[in-house]
């Protein structure tokens, strides 16, 4: 299990790389990431530097 550190203007999240369903550009260069089986997570960064954060959590 690899957790990825993920920023958020009101704290960071630590998530399981292998649980996140799904990336939602937000507004204010903020990204929704889906969790299996629990809700969504606002945080900050694009969809791609998001994606490369969870792509680089899973291989490492």
């Amino acid at each position: 299990m690899k957790f990825v550190q993920l920023q958020s203007r009101g704290g960071n999240y630590l998530v399981v790389a292998s649980n996140v369903a799904y990336l939602r550009m937000a507004e204010n260069g903020q990204t929704t990431v889906g969790i299996i089986g629990g809700g969504q997570l606002l945080v900050v960064g694009s969809m791609q530097e998001v994606a490369e954060q969870l792509l680089a959590g899973v291989a490492g």
